[in-house]
């Protein structure tokens, strides 16, 4: 059943750099929650009660918009395995643009993914972990696992402006048109 610790232990640790998929969820105080799964080598564990993970450019931007306004952050792992385990990182998370002082230090820990778009730094406040019983087993192994090569592929083929006019386009507000600050950090973007 559940265990609760404040922070992370090492086999939590080794437990999360073996997942392949991860979920972040986060609500403002008002209107959707959302959860969004994320892969591609974006989790870095900085301390046992803090990590990062590197958000890419995609199809919407609700993450950022609600870490403006609230900082409520909740990653799910999930093993998949023959060894059941559901691992959840509460915590107060904030958000990172290539514009902001501490970007370049933490970006470096990544691969370069050229549609990278924000970081996220969430201090840890709980840890829980459950049994995972009701999460499917799927077989995978290194041969058929891999990471789509198609979200890279996009970013590449359009460029740093490409980029830059797609967040003009489509990454400033959420569904819930709370801005996402992904082009300035003033509230009217």
């Amino acid at each position: 059943m559940a265990k609760q610790t404040l922070e992370l232990s090492a086999a939590h640790c080794a437990f999360i750099q073996n997942q392949p998929v991860y979920f972040v969820g986060t609500a403002a105080e008002q209107g959707r929650v959302n959860v969004s799964p994320k892969g591609l080598d974006t989790v870095r564990i900085l301390s046992p009660t803090r990590l990062v993970w590197l958000n890419l450019t995609g199809s919407g931007n609700e993450s950022a918009a609600h870490v403006a306004i609230n900082p409520r952050m909740t990653l799910m792992f999930c093993s998949f395995d023959s060894t059941p385990l559901i691992l959840r990182a509460f915590g107060q998370a904030r958000v990172l643009h290539p514009r902001d002082a501490d970007w370049a230090g933490l970006h470096a820990l990544f691969p370069n993914h050229p549609g990278a778009r924000q970081l996220f730094d969430l201090g840890i406040d709980l840890v829980q972990t459950s049994c995972g019983f009701g999460v499917p087993e799927i077989t995978h192994t290194p041969s058929n696992l891999h990471d789509r090569p198609t979200l890279n592929r996009w970013a590449e083929k359009k460029g740093a402006a490409g980029i830059a006019a797609y967040w003009q386009e489509k990454n400033q507000r959420s569904i819930d048109n709370l801005p996402t600050h992904i082009l300035s950090a003033d509230d009217t973007n």
